[in-house]
């Protein structure tokens, strides 16, 4: 399982977040494969430890892989979640009030951006409730 977490605009203009994970299927070798979002580009960035940012929105709809780094992002009313390596944020709150986030531990926050194209579908799951 990939643990990823979907991030987007309620109709109350506010940041939302529901955890899953993104969707394999079984595939040769034994390894677990998922669909092929179409992408538009894949960038890399990185973000010195301590680092922060105040309230923003995604710029674009696009897959937020993280490398190193451990993450507490905030909604406006307060909800918190955390991005640890290996983890996939799904970044669709592209207008509203946004989102925040800081740097929790001593690493830096390494990242890939992949900015999806219009319309892609992505193979995330919603957690179920237990």
């Amino acid at each position: 399982m990939i643990r990823c977490v979907r991030l987007w605009t309620g109709e109350d203009g506010n940041s939302h977040f529901e955890e899953g994970s993104i969707d394999l299927e079984p595939g040769a070798r034994g390894d677990w494969l998922s669909a092929k979002p179409a992408a538009a580009s894949v960038s890399f960035q990185e973000t010195a430890p301590g680092g922060a940012f105040a309230w923003h929105r995604a710029p674009v709809r696009q897959l937020v892989i993280t490398l190193s780094g451990t993450l507490d992002f905030q909604t406006r009313e307060g909800e918190h979640f955390m991005l640890h390596p290996g983890d996939i944020l799904l970044a669709e709150d592209t207008c509203g009030s946004g989102h925040s986030w800081r740097l929790t531990d001593g690493s830096p926050w390494r990242r890939a951006y992949v900015v999806l194209e219009p319309g892609a579908e992505v193979p995330f799951r919603v957690a179920s409730k237990s």
